[in-house]
């Protein structure tokens, strides 16, 4: 009878060890499995830059990391090329037929914009020409209310003799060189650029293509669009995030025509808002918000690529 017991112990022994090792490796198999698809959306993701951006130069990104991080949990990413200075309707349209180009290639029916900067504007203009082609669009730190910036520049081109010709000779030669290095092929007009991100400007934009901007400055817009689309916007609200990036003290220093409103060197924290706002205050700058300058940061602050990664998991999650 005792050797009948053994027996029976070590038998449930065994099947406990077994159960254990299966509990162990399903521990470590569904995670991965959950990670693996953590971005995959249903449409592809197209990432696109703003004033003085790009796709790739010398081998660094413009939103850095990004893209890869993205691909390596489940996304097709693709990163658009518009000119690197244009007016929001130009690029806009270069965006379209590139977006063309991506549905063809991959039989998508639509597809998912994220958009930097004035990469912001550009993609609501496509989502609201183009509705049938973008299942959402994402800004970050868009210029959706205008750039106190672009209005002072605007100011000083339009009273001060000859400034306009300085401002686009110097502003076009550095578009052109970006263009020219990251083999973008586009044209560029420094002055269409600046218009397009004034206040006055950028109203009339927003009375154009009105879809998930709030109606009142620092408000609340539409998650989703009467076009179908659904919109969304984070930003940041702060300069100087990291001792060691270079790029900080030239974006505390332009954040003084913001006179004390909440800012990120270049854009508004209020006019960066859109739909349905994630945050308008990550301890972020304008360069951060892609992860430039090679991924510098706050070192309290959530990782650019994890916010990137976030929303395509949010939009995976919403079946876009």
């Amino acid at each position: 009878m005792s050797g009948l017991n053994r027996s029976t112990r070590a038998a449930r022994s065994r099947t406990l060890i077994a159960t254990t090792l299966l509990l162990a490796v399903m521990s470590v198999l569904i995670p991965f499995k959950a990670t693996a698809s953590y971005t995959q959306t249903q449409h592809p993701i197209v990432l696109v830059h703003g004033l003085f951006g790009f796709d790739s130069v010398v081998g660094v990104d413009y939103f850095y990391r990004i893209p890869e991080e993205l691909r390596r949990s489940g996304a097709r990413v693709y990163v658009a090329q518009v000119s690197a200075a244009n007016s929001t309707e130009v690029r806009g349209e270069q965006l379209a037929r590139q977006v063309e180009d991506i549905l063809a290639a991959t039989g998508a029916s639509k597809v998912n914009l994220m958009g930097h900067s004035h990469g912001g504007p550009t993609i609501r203009y496509v989502a609201s020409v183009y509705p049938h082609m973008v299942a959402s669009a994402s800004s970050v730190a868009g210029v959706n209310w205008g750039a106190p910036m672009a209005d002072v520049l605007q100011g000083v081109s339009d009273h001060i003799p000859l400034s306009s010709s300085v401002i686009a000779g110097l502003g076009n030669s550095f578009a052109g060189l970006i263009n020219l290095i990251s083999g973008g092929g586009q044209q560029q007009d420094i002055n269409a650029a600046l218009r397009s991100l004034t206040t006055a400007e950028t109203l009339r934009f927003n009375n154009d293509h009105p879809e998930g901007m709030p109606t009142s400055y620092c408000g609340n817009g539409a998650a989703v669009g009467p076009n179908g689309v659904r919109y969304y916007s984070w930003s940041g609200g702060r300069t100087l995030t990291n001792m060691l990036d270079v790029s900080d003290p030239f974006l505390a220093a332009l954040s003084v025509v913001f006179l004390g409103e909440k800012n990120d060197g270049l854009v508004s924290s209020c006019s960066s808002r859109l739909g349905h706002v994630i945050r308008d205050d990550y301890r972020m700058n304008h360069l951060d918000e892609v992860n430039h300058m090679l991924g510098l940061r706050h070192i309290f602050e959530t990782s650019p690529v994890t916010v990137f990664r976030q929303q395509a998991n949010r939009l995976r999650n919403a079946g876009l």
